[in-house]
């Protein structure tokens, strides 16, 4: 006997104007709604979704956008993930510590919270 589970998955790729955590949240959440209105039990969402994607340069201009695993951005993904019983998996430019900074993506249990996070390191610009 063969068991095959069906799951609904959602991908959100939206145009950010702007670096306005708060607006841009609220426009994701609302997609994230929809989305779960519509059955998805898995949300992704894109890279560094809640600003601009600024990762082309670097720049200490940007550090000012970081926030911990238990800031404002990873609070609200919580949040939904739980109100909307889903898996979402979104991302921050994420602080570990001072002066050291990660494109970092999130996951979400809906039943859980946070269940796991990736701190991505980018190659090129590592020492050694």
């Amino acid at each position: 006997m063969e068991f095959f589970m069906k799951m609904i998955v959602a991908v959100i790729q939206e145009a950010v104007s702007s670096n306005d955590k708060a607006t841009n949240l609220a426009l994701t959440e609302k997609r994230i709604r929809d989305a779960a209105q519509s059955g998805a039990q898995l949300v992704l969402l894109q890279e560094l979704h809640s600003t601009l994607y600024f990762c082309q340069v670097q720049s200490p201009h940007y550090f000012q956008m970081a926030e911990s695993l238990d800031g404002s951005t990873c609070l609200a993904l919580e949040r939904l993930a739980k109100e909307l019983n889903i898996v979402l998996v979104g991302s921050i430019f994420g602080k570990r510590a001072a002066g050291v900074y990660h494109n970092t993506a999130v996951v979400f249990d809906g039943n859980k919270g946070m269940v796991g996070y990736y701190r991505k390191m980018h190659i090129p610009d590592d020492p050694g």
